[in-house]
């Protein structure tokens, strides 16, 4: 039996065109899935202060994964009225895994000093990242949301009475705000129903140290709220 393509292949009018079908949908890989942001951070607020640190280092949520040392949890005092803190690790402190230790530190230490406090003592230590991002640029937005459940879940750890924010990029994560710091001193804040105040820097304190002077009202400021001389909220 002669087959019609036969046909027209001898008539020259091959080749015989076809209708294409259509490709079946296909589903994402699993590497192409978006992690279950709501999964991570449930999962993320049912541990304990050990296997919190441990859950830090493994962590790949960001691209600062890539290019850090070490890890920067936060160092203090497990039950610390106080908490500080500030952006991100720099150098040193992706070398020793421990925040603010590096000439932003010492100023710290030195103002916590002041006010009869160390690191060790009824105080704890953190950042908004945890990883060092790279030529110690501000952290993008993307990067604090993937360590927000971190820090959130260290606040809830340590439950401090207070929280000092350490520059914008601390207050920009706390407070959900662009301002500058020079409009948030001053102010009880809150964040999470936690007390919350807003000072300089210590990286920013070395660049102009004039402004030294207003980070240690601010610290008088924290030490009054905690005492309880104030007690208005003026942000939720």
């Amino acid at each position: 039996m002669i087959r019609r393509d036969d046909v027209l292949r001898e008539l020259g009018l091959a080749p015989v065109w076809r209708r294409r079908m259509r490709p079946l949908a296909t589903t994402e890989s699993s590497a192409d899935v978006a992690p279950d942001v709501d999964a991570r951070r449930a999962r993320i607020a049912s541990l304990d202060y050990d296997a919190l640190v441990l859950d830090i280092a493994a962590c790949t949520a960001c691209t600062l994964c890539k290019t850090r040392n070490r890890t920067v949890p936060g160092v203090g005092a497990i039950s610390a009225q106080w908490m500080f803190i500030g952006e991100a690790p720099g150098a040193d402190e992706d070398a020793q895994g421990e925040p603010f230790v590096g000439a932003a530190g010492r100023l710290l230490d030195n103002m916590l000093a002041a006010l009869a406090l160390d690191r060790t003592d009824n105080v704890y230590i953190a950042n908004v990242l945890k990883c060092r991002p790279p030529n110690n640029r501000a952290p993008e937005p993307a990067e604090a949301r993937a360590c927000a459940a971190y820090l959130d879940r260290q606040i809830d750890l340590i439950a401090p009475r207070l929280i000092v924010a350490l520059g914008r990029s601390a207050a920009a994560r706390l407070l959900d705000t662009d301002a500058p710091v020079a409009s948030l001193r001053n102010r009880i804040h809150r964040y999470r129903g936690t007390p919350l105040v807003v000072t300089y820097h210590p990286a920013y304190l070395l660049r102009t140290p004039a402004d030294k002077s207003k980070a240690w009202e601010d610290l008088l400021f924290a030490r009054r709220v905690l005492r309880g001389t104030f007690a208005q909220s003026t942000s939720a």
